[in-house]
C-alpha cells in the first residue's frame, strides 16, 4: 500500500514537472531569442541559449528611451488607478445584487447579464466617448472604456458574496448598528480577499495589455501607453519590410526585426511576471472558491 502511494506520488511529481517545463520553456525561448543576434536567428532558428549574444534589439528599442519610459509611466499609472476604480465599482454593484432584499434585484441582474450577450457596437461606442464624454486625447481615454463594469467580474463577485458570506454575519452586523457601507468594507471585504485579488489581477492584466483604447481615442504621442508605443514600433518594422524603396530595404537589412519583436514581448510581460507571485496565493484560492461554490 505504501509503495503504491509512493508510485502515485512519483508519477504525479513527474507529470507536474513536465507541466512546469512546458509553461516555463516558452518564456526562456522568448528571452533567449531577444538576446540573440538577428543573423544567428535567421541561420540557426530559435534556441534556449543565444547562439550569438546581442543586446542590439533592446538598444534599438531604447534609442527613443524617453518615449518608452514615459509610456511605461502612463501604463503603470493607468493600470493602478483603473484597477482600483474598476474593482471598487464592481464590488459596489455586486454586493447589492447579492442581497435578497434589494428592490428590483432581478431586473438589475438581467441588465448586467444582457450586456454579456449584446453591445452597441464600435461606432456608437466611439461616438459616445468622444462626443458625449469628450475623453478623446485625454488620459481618461485609457481608463474609462475599460472602467465601466465588466459583467463577468460582477457576476463572479456576486456569486462569491452569495455563496461565501453568511447572511447571519451580515444580519449580526446590522443588529449591532452597522450601516451597509460599514458592513461591506469592514465585514464583507476582509472575507473576500481571494476573490478581490483574483478580479484585481484580471482587470490589471486587461489595463496593462490594452492598446486598443490608444488606437481608437489617442492621436497625440504624449499620451501613448507602453503597449501602444511597442505596437507602433512593430507596425513601423512591418511597413519597412513591405516597402520596396532601397533606403527602407537597407534599413531593414540592419534591423533585428525578429529580435525586436521578442524584446517587445519581454518588456510587455516582465512586469506582470514580477507581480504575479504576490497574487498567486489569492488567485488560486479565489478561482477554487469561485469554481466550487459559484
Amino acid at each position: 500500500m505504501v509503495s503504491h502511494n509512493k508510485t502515485e506520488q512519483v508519477c504525479l511529481h513527474f507529470i507536474f514537472v513536465l507541466l512546469c517545463i512546458a509553461a516555463v520553456a516558452p518564456f526562456v525561448l522568448l528571452i533567449s531569442s531577444s538576446l540573440t543576434e538577428e543573423a544567428a536567428l535567421m541561420q540557426h532558428g530559435y534556441g534556449f541559449f543565444p547562439k550569438k549574444f546581442s543586446m542590439y534589439a533592446y538598444e534599438y528599442l531604447f534609442q527613443s528611451g524617453g518615449k518608452i519610459i514615459k509610456g511605461l509611466g502612463i501604463t503603470v499609472g493607468v493600470t493602478l488607478f483603473g484597477t482600483v476604480a474598476s474593482v471598487l465599482i464592481t464590488v459596489l454593484f455586486a454586493y447589492p445584487l447579492s442581497r435578497k432584499e434589494l428592490p428590483a434585484r432581478n431586473f438589475f441582474s438581467f441588465a448586467i447579464f444582457f450586456t454579456m450577450l449584446f453591445n452597441g457596437g464600435l461606432v456608437p461606442t466611439y461616438m459616445m466617448y468622444t462626443q458625449n464624454l469628450h475623453i478623446k486625447n485625454t488620459i481618461w481615454a485609457l481608463i474609462v472604456p475599460s472602467l465601466l463594469m465588466n459583467a463577468f467580474y460582477v457576476i463572479m463577485m456576486r456569486s462569491f458574496f452569495t455563496s461565501s458570506i453568511p447572511d447571519s454575519l451580515v444580519e449580526a452586523a446590522r443588529i449591532d448598528g452597522a450601516g451597509e457601507y460599514r458592513i461591506l468594507f469592514q465585514v464583507v471585504m476582509p472575507l473576500s480577499k481571494p476573490m478581490v485579488a483574483t478580479i484585481s489581477l484580471m482587470i490589471g492584466l486587461g489595463y496593462w495589455n490594452d492598446w486598443m483604447n490608444s488606437l481608437y481615442y489617442i492621436t497625440e504621442e504624449r499620451l501613448y501607453s507602453l503597449q501602444a508605443i511597442l505596437n507602433n514600433i512593430i507596425n513601423n518594422i512591418t511597413f519597412l519590410q513591405s516597402s520596396s524603396q532601397s533606403g527602407a530595404a537597407a534599413a531593414v537589412a540592419t534591423m533585428p526585426s525578429t529580435g525586436i519583436r521578442m524584446a517587445i514581448a519581454v518588456i510587455g510581460i516582465l512586469p506582470i511576471l514580477c507581480i504575479y507571485p504576490f497574487f498567486q496565493k489569492y488567485f488560486v484560492k479565489g478561482i477554487v472558491v469561485g469554481g466550487v461554490k459559484g
